[in-house]
């Protein structure tokens, strides 16, 4: 079992709830803020993590904290499923995510419903694939958070995760570091006006597990076949797995 750092945007209310805020705060603001942060590295990250799953071709998938739906999106423009749920606690996130599906003519494929990730409303085996990009470091309980992940997948079906880490290797390790606690939180809080939410996601990079450390949390979550692949010098990490059959 992972033992987790309980790591909060705010000082008071729940972590599910405080999260939930913080995200409906920032929502207006945040693909804007994602791109330019990144300087769009995002986009190729989460094609590769899509690409991981074109072999199988899924023609139902959950993506987990969705958020505004970039992932959805491409999703449904690479892999042309049948159906796309995008679940995440932020109704602010998904209204926006709304807009661009509407926008891309795409709600026929996406669509997206409130749900509390550590508890899902759906059946066991709903989908082929389960999707996370850059949301599950925000869990409250991970441990609990990837067992309904794969919970909700069918027997054979397929993960796949991008998550932002911390590099391990000079000299891109030190430079993430001044980046990450200078430029993005000063940058986040000016756009953004909210003064705590990028220094708290800041603190949840560091304290997340990574590499070898998060194949074994998946593996007890009822994973098998894990594997991992660090991205652009490790500032980010691509997570694939399969569910027992």
């Amino acid at each position: 079992m992972y033992e987790q750092e309980e790591i909060k945007p705010y000082h008071e209310g729940e972590k599910a709830q405080q999260v939930e805020a913080m995200f409906d705060n920032i929502a207006p603001t945040y693909d804007k803020l994602n791109h330019r942060l990144s300087w769009d590295i995002d986009r190729g990250w989460r094609k590769k993590a899509i690409r991981q799953l074109e072999p199988y071709h899924p023609q139902e998938l959950l993506d987990i904290a969705t958020g505004t739906g970039d992932f959805a999106i491409m999703a449904a423009q690479m892999l042309n499923p049948r159906k796309i749920v995008g679940a995440d606690i932020s109704e602010g996130m998904m209204a926006v995510g709304a807009e661009k599906v509407k926008k891309l003519q795409l709600q026929d494929v996406i669509s997206f419903a409130k749900e509390d990730c550590l508890n899902l409303s759906y059946a066991d085996g709903t989908f082929d694939a389960v999707t996370a990009a850059f949301g599950i470091r925000n869990f409250a309980d991970l441990d609990k958070g990837l067992r309904e992940m794969c919970r909700v997948l069918r027997p054979g079906g397929h993960l796949s995760i991008v998550e932002l880490t911390t590099p391990m290797k000079f000299p891109m390790k030190q430079l993430f570091k001044m980046y990450s606690h200078t430029v993005l939180p000063l940058y986040g809080r000016l756009i953004s006006k909210d003064k705590s939410a990028y220094s708290y996601l800041t603190k949840t990079i560091e304290a997340f597990p990574q590499g070898e450390r998060m194949m074994e949390i998946l593996q007890q979550a009822g994973f098998k076949e894990t594997a991992f692949k660090r991205l652009t010098c490790g500032i980010c990490t691509l997570y694939m797995a399969e569910k027992y059959g």
